[in-house]
């Protein structure tokens, strides 16, 4: 059944182009066996009716507006994350379910929210270890291409390629908040062409992540298509720090047919299409560095 579950996860994120699922599409589940099996319940630590002892799903609530990032997002000095006991009690059954888990070395799954309505999935999950004095258990992920080849736990380098898995599902984490909240802030739809398939939808970086100042933050993002976000990222257009739209020359003075007539040099001069609220618009400093640097490619 868990084997079923981690396919019907990565079937929902293939036919979706997405890295995360939506809340409605965990809750319905899928069906095994004749048994309707959800992947979410009211509390964090889940376990299907179809299931004996062991909880199939642990999950986090997305952060709230304006809080931090909650306690799971930082890998620890060991490569593993925190999750809290359900509770106070150590002898909970949903932690005995957990605890259960470490001795059987039973593969669960992840979901970490981020955004209302939205989990990242990660799979499979290992409880690796139990702290009843700070009441949390340790969790260390796993890749997916190792788990299908059989190699579930115990394997030789096992310790090693999960801290590093771990570390790098942390990253995607912080990638997967800002994607989900620059498309929410953009209202699902590309800033320059109004296209609103949110999986031909990217968030762009104004100034990129390597940049002293390229937080993943609303204001320094773009909710682009993928023909714009390319365009974008080599300097084909530009966008001024009063939020219009400049082609560059040589583009402009092309001559290639109606996907570069309508698809790009249309756009000559129009405005953006910003966020409703002020404080998730372009930040006007973060687009006149940008700008910069595109003046300087044309």
């Amino acid at each position: 059944m868990r084997l079923a579950a981690f396919a019907f996860l990565e079937d929902r994120l293939f036919e979706g182009a997405e890295e995360t699922v939506s809340f409605e599409v965990l809750r319905r589940g899928f069906t095994f066996r004749g048994q309707r099996v959800p992947l979410l319940g009211p509390q964090g630590i889940f376990k299907p009716a179809v299931l004996p002892a062991i909880p199939l799903t642990i999950a986090t609530a997305p952060p709230k507006r304006g809080k931090p990032a909650p306690y799971d997002d930082v890998a620890g000095p060991d490569g593993t994350l925190l999750y809290r006991y359900r509770g106070t009690d150590p002898m909970h059954h949903e932690n005995v379910g957990l605890r259960t888990a470490i001795d059987r070395q039973a593969p669960l799954i992840y979901l970490r929210g981020i955004v209302p309505g939205r989990y990242l999935p990660e799979w499979p999950v290992y409880i690796v270890r139990d702290d009843p004095e700070h009441l949390t258990f340790r969790v260390s992920i796993d890749d997916h291409a190792v788990f299908a080849t059989g190699s579930l736990s115990g394997d030789e380098g096992a310790d090693a390629r999960r801290a590093y898995v771990t570390v790098q599902a942390s990253h995607r984490l912080h990638q997967a908040r800002f994607r989900e909240r620059v498309l929410r802030a953009y209202r699902e739809c590309c800033a320059i062409c109004r296209l609103r398939h949110r999986e031909l939808l990217d968030a762009t970086h104004i100034l990129p992540d390597k940049h002293p100042q390229g937080d993943p933050v609303v204001s320094n993002g773009l909710s682009l298509c993928k023909l714009h976000h390319a365009a974008y990222d080599r300097h084909i257009l530009g966008i001024r720090p009063d939020c219009r739209i400049d082609v560059r020359m040589d583009i402009l003075e092309e001559i290639d047919g109606p996907m570069l007539l309508h698809g790009l040099q249309g756009f000559q001069g129009q405005p953006l299409i910003l966020p409703r609220q002020s404080k998730d618009q372009p930040n006007r400093e973060y687009l006149a560095e940008r700008y910069e640097l595109f003046l300087r490619a044309g």
